[in-house]
């Protein structure tokens, strides 16, 4: 979870309560949050309404040139794009005229990014590869509030090496990946009255947003074993800048914003058999998976001043909203006679971060959660196929997120079905 960055608060007012003796504690408020004073009375139901509409428009292309030359598999090519956003802001706050007014903004931003890759991918002998490539990429975009800084200007340049290995007279294949990635940041400022806002309502302001710089490592094996194949990993990547983004007060107006550091490690594991009776195939994917951060809020909405002692987030790390230690799916694809087919699945998750603990959610976690999806189909011919499928079949009914940088209270589906018709064409 984000620490709490929220930059337009609820109304808030302390009024005198009445003591247990009855008499009036002129010293001691009760803090009312959500509410309005019409007419001298208090109306509890105050919500804030917001609108956020954005336009993009934006063009890029990729160019991509492979050659084979003797044991080389080199690949080479130029990407880039170039976009205009518009962005219209407004936000209602229905608390006490005129502390919490109407607040509007519009925003223009815009950017591109230009890069050019090439990579290798040498046979070494019949059973050991080696893979090896570059990434340069520049960016140049505006991010941030200050009208006189005109954009974010930045270049990076990203190695990424790799080798597997086949024991010999064994389809056994180990592998290891070690690589560097950049991610632009997204094309968002803020400036005006909401910035003015923020800045007076909280101890909040508005920085630049930079791109996003992970260095990731994976190592894993593939066995195949009599029509089996099992397949594990283990993985970890480090991110600096990492994107999340986090909302204003208690509106659906999201706001990007990167954090110092992240951390994301587990380990994956699938298996497919053959097909099993001529009939189908069971398949089972498995992730272990800690996902942390470390570190205050960068960009985007960040605590200001951030040497303010307050602004100081704690040590070490600390969960990420979606870091959910275990997840499970497991199912069959079946081929049925009568051209005629059937899948099942069956997903399991021990439960993501719980981002507001309480009696009714105790503990670090929120809830483990299973649901079973099934669906069955049939062909007409080579061309016209129909399909039923339902999704949460028991229809269970569970909390999955109550983080804040989602906007509150999520829960899964309901139960849903439906129906679905494929005509293919030939062309």
């Amino acid at each position: 979870m984000l620490p709490d960055t929220e930059s337009i608060s609820p109304f808030t007012q302390s009024l005198p309560f009445a003591d247990a003796d009855g008499g009036d504690d002129d010293d001691e408020g009760a803090e009312l949050v959500g509410f309005a004073v019409v007419d001298g009375f208090v109306v509890f139901d105050a919500p804030q309404a917001a609108t956020d509409n954005r336009t993009s428009d934006y063009a890029g292309g990729q160019v991509t040139y492979s050659v084979t030359y003797a044991r080389n598999n080199i690949q080479a090519g130029l990407y880039g794009f170039k976009q205009y956003d518009t962005e219209f802001f407004n936000l209602i706050d229905n608390g006490l005229p005129p502390t919490n007014p109407t607040i509007t903004d519009r925003e223009s931003p815009s950017g591109g990014q230009f890069a050019v890759f090439i990579d290798d991918r040498f046979n070494v002998t019949s059973w050991l590869t080696l893979i090896a490539g570059i990434r340069p990429t520049h960016f140049s975009g505006a991010t941030f509030a200050d009208p006189a800084l005109k954009q974010v200007v930045e270049d990076t340049i990203n190695p990424r090496f790799g080798v597997s290995a086949r024991v010999p007279h064994t389809q056994v294949v180990f592998r290891a990946f070690y690589g560097h990635y950049y991610q632009a940041p997204p094309l968002n400022s803020l400036t005006g009255p909401l910035l003015t806002a923020i800045q007076n309502g909280d101890q909040l302001s508005f920085m630049p947003l930079h791109g996003e710089r992970d260095e990731e490592h994976q190592f894993g094996v593939t066995i195949p074993f009599r029509g089996w194949t099992l397949d594990a990993d283990n993985f970890q990547t480090r991110a600096n800048n990492f994107f999340d983004h986090n909302n204003i007060g208690d509106s659906n107006i999201f706001i990007p914003v990167t954090i110092d550091g992240a951390l994301i490690r587990g380990w994956e594991l699938t298996l497919a058999s053959p097909r099993i009776w001529n009939r189908g195939q069971f398949h089972l994917a498995y992730s272990n998976q800690v996902a942390n951060a470390r570190g205050a809020i960068t960009g985007g909405l960040i605590c200001f001043p951030p040497t303010d002692p307050s602004c100081q987030p704690p040590p070490g790390y600390t969960p990420l909203d979606h870091d959910q230690r275990n997840t499970l799916n497991v199912g069959f694809n079946a081929t049925l006679p009568w051209q005629s087919f059937a899948s099942t699945n069956v997903y399991y998750g021990s439960g993501f971060t719980n981002g507001m603990p309480s009696p009714e959610f105790p503990g670090k976690y929120l809830s483990q959660h299973t649901t079973f999806d099934a669906s069955v189909g049939k062909h007409f011919g080579e061309r016209f196929t129909a399909s039923l499928t339902a999704l949460n079949v028991a229809n269970r009914h569970l909390l999955i997120d109550n983080s804040l940088t989602f906007g509150g209270f999520h829960y899964n589906d309901p139960r849903e079905i439906y129906a679905e018709i494929r005509w293919r064409f030939h062309y």
